[in-house]
């Protein structure tokens, strides 16, 4: 059949089928054949790779990826595309599709079922309603990855490769980089997709990192420190992580300071990765 990319082509298919675009699933549909061919090139597909697609839509980028992927899967949350996908992907016998919420699938169970526990990439014109429980998911599960490359909002993908005193690092950037080394592979106009979103969006890399970017005794002792932190962005970190959910008073908050060497009057926007490492092993300590 003829590649879904054109506008012509995606308009058919969705005006036979009687589709009806799903503005609380995000529903937006890729027909940029030069983004494409970014988002496949950024993900450097080769036939020793698996792929799992998350919300391919009518099959536009899943046709492209099963040209160059060893096996693709691709998880759907919506039936009524599920008939289109059986005619647009029908002529690859290395595609299967699973109608689910990815965000309620058991993932290492489907890797294993799929791939046999093979490291996956993942490919995805990610809705931008659940974008990040989405990345997370894939990211605090450890499942095994090689790396994501997805389709966001410009706004999350700035916050996603923000460094310390800039505007956009925050909690999402600290997240991230802790797992993976982000690059932004293109900007992407609202006119690439069909109906066009009001915002614009980013093709991002997140390759994982061999291990997390710095070592702690407790990582959730880690993560609430980094979300106390930038809960009251305008707080100093004594202040906002003794007024937090941290179970520390001021006098802990300042002595975990003091062992962190780290100066009670600044603020979380300040602190790189592992300077937040440092910190919540110091918090820690204090807690035991």
């Amino acid at each position: 059949m003829e590649r879904l990319i054109s506008p012509r082509i995606t308009k058919e298919v969705v005006q036979k089928y009687g589709f009806k675009f799903s503005k609380s699933l995000g529903q937006n549909f890729l027909i940029d054949e030069n983004i494409l061919n970014k988002i496949i090139d950024g993900a450097s597909v080769t036939k020793e790779d698996y792929v799992i697609e998350v919300g391919p839509g009518i099959g536009t980028l899943t046709q492209a990826l099963a040209d160059q992927a060893k096996e693709v899967v691709a998880v759907e949350i919506d039936k009524s595309l599920l008939p289109i996908l059986a005619e647009t992907l029908g002529p690859w016998e290395n595609v299967s599709v699973v109608n689910a919420d990815v965000l309620k699938l058991d993932l290492h169970e489907l890797i294993q079922e799929k791939f046999g526990g093979a490291p996956v990439k993942v490919i995805a014109n990610l809705p931008y309603y659940v974008t990040t429980p989405i990345i997370m998911k894939f990211l605090e599960e450890r499942v095994p990855l090689k790396n994501m490359v997805v389709m966001i909002q410009k706004e999350v993908a700035d916050r996603m490769q923000a460094k310390p005193g800039t505007k956009d690092y925050g909690a999402l950037s600290v997240a991230v980089q802790y797992y993976c080394e982000p690059k932004i592979i293109t900007r992407v106009p609202p006119s690439a997709f069909i109906p066009q979103p009001n915002v614009e969006s980013t093709v991002i890399r997140l390759t994982l990192l061999e291990s997390p970017r710095v070592k702690v005794k407790e990582e959730e002792i880690l993560f609430q420190v980094v979300r106390a932190a930038f809960g009251k962005r305008r707080k100093t970190l004594l202040n906002a992580l003794s007024s937090s959910d941290l179970g520390v008073g001021k006098e802990q908050v300042k002595d975990a300071l003091t062992k962190a060497k780290i100066e009670e009057n600044r603020r979380g926007e300040t602190l790189t990765i592992e300077e937040f490492g440092i910190l919540a092993d110091a918090v820690a300590e204090v807690k035991s």
